[in-house]
């Protein structure tokens, strides 16, 4: 089900690429055509007008995939780990997607890295969809269309969803609110382990991966993340993140990797912990959605009388901001 596969003619494939038949384009996407599945993201990302429609026909299929954040620090690693996650996760007969979150750019506003371009050895594995998303300058490290980008690859019958963030730093934090199991991927000399203390990194993270192990300092970064994990205060039962070495470059600790992602997943479900997360993803979600169509309510306003009429009172001082706010959200709600 690679994205590759998308520029290999075939019969219907123009159709299917302009499609807004969305029945259509989902019955096939089920069926593993990865050109359904692109055009299906495609619309996503722009913000289509058949969103509702998208997201309406793929609601039953939510929650069926094993959701993976892989962050960190740009040069860490990450597209190098998630290749060789794929790999370890079709050798155990896993359907994989990945989304992988790039800068955009200023000009064009697409993905400028193009990770796709690292993870060519999937290329022509049916089993294996990556795409590739801009940030578009949204915040946090994924794409504002990443919730409903993960929906498409759920309802695509992707058993698990890689999702690999950008890579901006410690602020980076968005992907805990998306993943089952978020993988915090550092590497020794570059920082990290005294970025990791930092508290929005140390609290998102269920993995941590010290990729490149097999340079100096590696011991010592491992030492560090232990001792913090150590001095963190967890109640009975509560989840301890794990620790675990890796030379991706090499392949070396995949496995330990995806023995610790597993062990994650288990936790999850025994305590009860997959469905209050999926929950809380799903209530991110629609806060989310309301809060764009209120954003694009006050952007028409802004074509009208209404908004600048009160700037101009708060600016005279004849109205204070927030009571301007509240009048705002009443002639919103109209």
């Amino acid at each position: 089900m690679s994205e590759a596969a998308e520029h290999v003619p075939a019969a219907g494939s123009t159709s299917v690429r302009r499609s807004r038949d969305v029945p259509l384009l989902v019955e096939r996407a089920r069926a593993g055509d990865p050109r359904a599945v692109a055009r299906l993201i495609t619309l996503v990302e722009n913000g289509d007008a058949l969103l509702p429609a998208i997201a309406a026909a793929l609601a039953p299929y939510a929650g069926q995939a094993q959701v993976v954040g892989l962050t960190g620090s740009p040069g860490v690693g990450k597209s190098t780990t998630t290749n060789e996650l794929v790999r370890a996760l079709r050798a155990q007969g896993h359907r994989v997607g990945v989304l992988a979150v790039d800068p955009s750019s200023p000009f064009t506003g697409g993905a400028i890295l193009g990770d796709r371009v690292r993870m060519q050895d999937h290329a022509t594995d049916p089993g294996v969809y990556i795409r590739s998303m801009s940030s578009r300058g949204h915040l946090g490290g994924l794409a504002a269309a990443t919730p409903q980008a993960v929906r498409v690859l759920e309802g695509a019958g992707c058993d698990v969803v890689l999702v690999e963030t950008v890579g901006v730093g410690q602020a980076e934090v968005e992907v805990a609110s998306l993943a089952d199991t978020t993988l915090v991927l550092l590497a020794p000399g570059m920082g990290d382990a005294i970025q990791a203390v930092k508290a929005g990194i140390l609290e998102i993270a269920d993995v941590f991966v010290v990729n490149k192990a097999d340079r100096d300092g590696a011991d010592a970064t491992v030492r560090d993340i232990q001792g913090m994990i150590a001095l963190g205060e967890r109640g009975p039962g509560q989840w301890r993140p794990q620790v675990v070495r890796s030379v991706a470059a090499r392949g070396e600790g995949i496995d330990d990797i995806a023995a610790a992602i597993d062990k994650h997943r288990g936790w999850l479900v025994e305590h009860g912990e997959l469905h209050r997360r999926q929950e809380a993803r799903a209530a991110a979600e629609i806060e989310a959605i309301a809060l764009g169509v209120l954003r694009a309510r006050i952007g028409s306003l802004r074509d009208g009388t209404e908004l600048a009429a009160l700037a101009t009172k708060v600016a005279e001082g004849a109205l204070d901001p927030y009571t301007a706010a509240d009048d705002l959200l009443v002639q919103l709600a109209r």
